[in-house]
């Protein structure tokens, strides 16, 4: 399917396939975070030089050459299992005779076709890896390279063929920064238990803040949670906003106090919190998940280990300077390092096919020993933490 006649040369430049999931368009007008992070990554890797080309669904969003499965995204057909797997098929005939150095796979039935690439894959794992995911990884096996978007999603399951580690990262500077705050608070995602937006309310409530509700409303099981949960809660201090499309969503991350994000399961990142902290705005979060290496307890937001300490943090909230969560997410949760990270498990997956010859070898190394010298988002700590950044690889290969 895939034609992979050369490995990159010393000079760097690859071609690139990355596959987006067919839900949304790359980048997404209003909800998707998978491909907002796509977007970015393809904007980073053509800023390095790299020829990339994207299949997705929906309209060209992108300086990628771009191939689209559907015409318009199937958004309201989300959850559904056949828009995926005709995705899948298309992408499989969309891309047969092109020639690319690696294939770059964000959906979820895309690794199937694995297999028979000449090419080799690189599977980005958005969302759990346990469970029946975890069963579907393990059976991928060696056919594709796992890249963790987490220490802490990574160590749930530790014996999957991970390739390494990247962060997730946005533009900051397509984000609106301000330094002064409104005194409400947001929360922004998708109506799902998991994501906490009763607790967020119940939080609000406690500290004597407004709280104004902005996410995703559309699946069967999300409008279930809304009526048990949400809407009872409702009223005069807790307002339920609608879908925010991306001009009114940065409107909101600019000007709340704080973005509360008081997950109840091990999110693997959760982009909302980088948005946020690029607008200057600090995080209130549940320590699960990757929100230690995300958020700096008591220099960017606060992290937090029971929901009942979450008022207090609300509060506390204004004490956090907007320029040093803005400096953090440019340091760490940039294009750039996000690029060269996927660029480094690139170069050591295409150096590990059999027949590479040494000419991509040496530069597959030199190019993970420059990358390892560069940091990226440090771990901080609970309660207490001193915040200090530390330095550690921007992609780390597994021993």
């Amino acid at each position: 399917m895939f034609s992979s006649t050369d490995i990159p040369d010393r000079s760097g430049r690859m071609r690139v396939l990355v596959v987006a999931p067919p839900w949304y368009d790359v980048p997404p007008r209003g909800y998707g975070g998978i491909e907002s992070m796509v977007a970015g990554l393809v904007t980073g890797l053509a800023r390095r030089g790299h020829d990339v080309t994207l299949v997705g669904a929906g309209r060209a969003g992108t300086s990628a050459r771009f191939l689209a499965t559907f015409g318009r995204a199937p958004s309201e057909r989300i959850g559904e299992s056949l828009p995926e797997v005709l995705h899948a098929a298309r992408v499989h005939a969309m891309s047969g005779g092109l020639a690319v150095d690696v294939v770059h796979d964000h959906s979820l039935a895309g690794p199937l076709h694995a297999p028979a690439r000449t090419a080799p894959t690189v599977v980005t794992c958005h969302g759990d890896v346990a469970g029946e995911f975890g069963d579907y990884y393990r059976v991928l096996g060696a056919t594709a390279s796992m890249v963790a978007i987490s220490e802490a999603q990574r160590r749930i399951a530790p014996e999957l063929n991970w390739a390494g580690v990247v962060h997730n990262a946005v533009d900051a500077g397509t984000f609106p920064f301000r330094e002064r705050k409104e005194d409400w608070v947001l929360w922004l995602g998708r109506f799902n238990e998991d994501k906490g937006a009763h607790l967020a309310i119940d939080a609000a409530r406690a500290a004597g803040r407004r709280i104004l509700l902005a996410g995703k409303l559309v699946e069967p099981a999300e409008h279930a949670y809304f009526d048990a949960q949400v809407r009872p809660r409702l009223g005069p201090d807790a307002e339920y906003i609608g879908e925010a499309g991306t001009a009114r969503k940065h409107e909101l991350l600019a000007a709340a106090r704080c973005l509360i994000f008081p997950i109840v399961w091990d999110e693997p990142f959760g982009m909302v919190m980088i948005e946020a902290m690029a607008c200057g705005t600090p995080v209130v979060a549940l320590g699960r998940g990757a929100v230690p290496e995300v958020v700096v307890d008591g220099v960017t937001g606060f992290v937090r280990g029971d929901p009942a300490e979450l008022p207090a943090a609300v509060e506390a909230a204004g004490t956090i300077a907007p320029r040093a969560c803005r400096s953090r997410v440019e340091r760490f949760f940039c294009l750039e390092a996000m690029a060269r990270g996927y660029e480094a498990i690139y170069r050591r997956t295409i150096a590990a096919l059999p027949g590479a010859d040494d000419t991509a070898s040496t530069a597959t190394a030199a190019t993970a020993g420059a990358v390892g010298t560069a940091g990226t988002a440090g771990s901080s700590g609970s309660s207490g933490s001193s915040g200090a950044e530390e330095s550690r690889d921007l992609a780390m290969p597994v021993n």
